[in-house]
């Protein structure tokens, strides 16, 4: 392949891989200020704030939670919204279209939840907090990514790609989860106008009749029946996904022959003034309504979503939900045993997981490793894949209702990522120097 093309193949992914990087720096800043509101003076402030009730709706048909609750089921439902397209476009054009490509990331993501979760079920010793399991079973692409990104270009294009592939993988087992296990007293009968919505979005996409206004009100209704149907709204973000049109209604073809007349055109008019004229403003409007019609809702709607989620969502569910008092009532460091087997389970149970399933899958030929990629890489990465800060702290506001449970939760997923972000840094930077091939510019 050419180096021209495998520039331009590359340059969606490398855009995408610096917003992450970003958003997963802007992330930890949000966690550092809510932890220090929730063990200063204003904790109490800090933590009713979030507890205060917010109504929505008419006076016969309401929905009524606390702010931190819409934030969790309204909010992150834009977050899982955006996973369902992201895991649509690798199935599509990327790692996850074929089974040779996404062979390793599979495997990887395989063993990234399977032994955390047996890691968590040994060490546990309570009833109730054997309910936590799924806490330890997804890993945090933004903050993965950004810890990535503090390398610079000494780590080679297919790591990242395969960091990214296996934490899509590793989100769709934790969606799973969510949907099988964390949705309790279903109400069967608001399902029953859900699913046909559901269906009507889907049969649209396959006919090629797709409007924005109509999939925006329609997926706002099919969100407030999960709600109603205690299925966790967040799922149906997911499904709301694969009702996107991944097609556009004018081709590339057809789209450089219709805006080169506009730019001849646009030329014509050109007085050698920075003035435009009102021609030039018409075939401006003229370009600009034609480039829309080339931009696959998929794509486009993904590639709008991401400053938002990055930027402004996940920031916003870590102030409602990281901000943890790191002391209990006698002034002791408030590290239970749920926090103990939640922290082993991130940053042990995640590591020889990844580890191990990779090297089962190299090791019998079932898989082979990406270009300028060594094992010792995939090492590194695997204890990145125990930094599993957004999606646990989402799974433990659902796996537990007891407040104490879900601090002590969330104190364990706060070391375990800590210590297995700093590990796969370390190792990445020192263990993985001697195997470092690529020097590409990000």
């Amino acid at each position: 392949m050419e180096p021209k093309i495998i520039k331009l193949v590359q340059k969606p992914f490398n855009k995408f891989f610096q917003l992450e990087a970003a958003g997963g720096l802007l992330l930890i800043f949000a966690v550092l200020i809510a932890m220090i509101f929730a063990n200063t003076a204003y904790s109490t402030e800090y933590l009713n704030f979030w507890q205060k009730d917010l109504t929505i709706g008419l006076e016969d048909f309401q929905l009524k939670k606390p702010l931190q609750l819409w934030i969790n089921d309204g909010l992150m439902a834009v977050f899982f919204f955006l996973i369902g397209l992201e895991i649509r476009r690798e199935m599509l054009i990327g790692e996850l279209q074929s089974i040779k490509q996404a062979a390793l990331p599979i495997f990887a993501a395989i063993g990234g939840i399977v032994v955390p979760v047996v890691c968590f079920l040994f060490l546990i010793k309570g009833d109730v907090e054997y309910n936590g399991w799924g806490i330890v079973m997804a890993t945090d692409i933004a903050l993965a990514i950004g810890i990535l990104k503090l390398l610079g270009n000494k780590i080679p294009q297919g790591l990242k790609v395969f960091l990214v592939a296996f934490a899509i993988i590793d989100d769709i087992g934790a969606i799973l989860v969510i949907a099988l296990f964390y949705s309790e007293n279903i109400s069967i009968s608001y399902l029953y106008y859900a699913i046909p919505l559901l269906l009507l979005l889907f049969i649209m996409m396959k006919y090629k009749f797709f409007n924005k206004y109509i999939f925006a009100f329609v997926s706002v209704v099919v969100w407030v029946l999960f709600v109603k149907a205690h299925i966790h709204p967040t799922i149906a973000g997911v499904l709301l996904a694969f009702c996107v049109p991944a097609y556009s209604s004018l081709d590339v073809k057809n789209y450089l022959k219709e805006i080169a007349i506009n730019v001849n055109d646009f030329n014509q008019e050109n007085n050698g003034s920075d003035i435009l004229n009102p021609v030039q403003y018409e075939e401006i409007d003229a370009i600009s309504e034609i480039t829309k019609k080339v931009q696959p809702p998929l794509q486009n709607w993904e590639h709008r979503l991401h400053g938002i989620v990055a930027y402004v969502i996940l920031p916003i569910f870590a102030l409602a939900n990281a901000g943890v008092p790191v002391l209990n009532e006698i002034g002791e460091f408030s590290f239970t045993q749920l926090s103990f087997s939640i922290a082993a389970s991130l940053l042990i149970g995640a590591s020889a997981g990844i580890m191990l399933f990779s090297w089962l899958a190299l090791k019998f030929g079932w898989a082979s490793l990406p270009e300028n990629v060594s094992f010792k890489h995939i090492i590194g990465v695997s204890f990145l894949g125990g930094v599993g800060f957004t999606m646990s702290i989402f799974i433990s506001t659902l796996a537990f209702d007891d407040i104490a449970l879900q601090s002590g939760s969330k104190i364990g997923i706060l070391v375990g990522s800590t210590i297995a972000g700093i590990a796969g840094y370390l190792f990445l930077r020192f263990g993985a120097n001697s195997e470092i091939i690529s020097k590409e510019k990000n």
